[in-house]
């Protein structure tokens, strides 16, 4: 356990895991962020509904979870060490002023090298059948005027084996789906791109509209049917 992340349950090997690297709003107490409290509830800080869905994964599903225990906006997990949007000057139109300066390779060390160091090893441990990466979306931008209908994504970059199993399960069950929507894992799959693509690892990157997982019902009725859909494209991988 550390402050850049938290595991829960204990992968067996050959079995199904969860990532969540978007699902903590904590800010520790020495950042600040200049940015108004409310915020942090918002989209640009979290990806809400993913942590009550991965613990509920890991509780009831015996489907263990590697979680994000900090804010995107102290550091982005899912973005290469390299990435402008690592430590954000604004996102969706919010300046963040406490990230103009800040200590970069800090936030490097403290956060995003030892969540991924250790999701290395507990991913090397495991051997998964498939990583059900696990990320939400939502319903509107503040910055852009576009429509997003879609109920939940399905996301992947160069690997779509999962996917093309996943989409139509989905569909199957009157949800409208994104196929590599509302945005492309071809542009945003650091997590899986690492852990999951250069190893040879099956995974499934999935968005939820941040609408539809709002209550604890939301989430265990999400959680459901993500292990539903998650056991069926691992069965049915070649």
């Amino acid at each position: 356990m550390t402050e850049a992340f938290r595991q829960l349950g204990t992968p067996r090997r050959g079995d199904i895991v969860c990532t969540a690297d978007h699902a903590s709003n904590h800010v520790p107490a020495d950042i600040n962020l200049g940015i108004p409290a409310h915020l942090l509830d918002e989209h640009i800080a979290i990806d809400i509904g993913t942590e009550a869905i991965a613990e509920r994964l890991a509780r009831d599903h015996v489907i263990p979870a590697h979680i994000a225990a900090v804010s995107r906006l102290v550091c982005d997990l899912n973005r290469e060490e390299d990435a402008p949007g690592l430590v954000p000057e604004a996102s969706d139109g919010h300046p963040i002023p406490g990230n103009i300066g800040a200590d970069r390779e800090g936030r490097l060390n403290r956060f995003h090298r030892p969540y991924h160091s250790a999701l290395e090893q507990w991913l090397a441990a495991a051997e998964p059948a498939l990583i059900l990466s696990l990320h939400s979306f939502t319903p509107r931008l503040a910055s852009r005027d576009e429509p997003r209908p879609w109920q939940v994504g399905v996301l992947y970059n160069r690997d779509d084996r999962a996917a093309r199993i996943a989409i139509p399960l989905l569909a199957a069950e009157g949800l409208n789906v994104g196929d590599n929507l509302p945005y492309s894992g071809r542009d945003l799959n650091y997590t899986m791109n690492r852990h999951a693509e250069a190893e040879g690892r099956a995974y499934l990157g999935v968005e939820l509209r941040q609408d539809l997982v709002q209550t604890p019902q939301d989430h265990a009725r999400w959680a459901a049917l993500l292990v539903d859909v998650a056991q069926r494209v691992a069965s049915a991988l070649p």
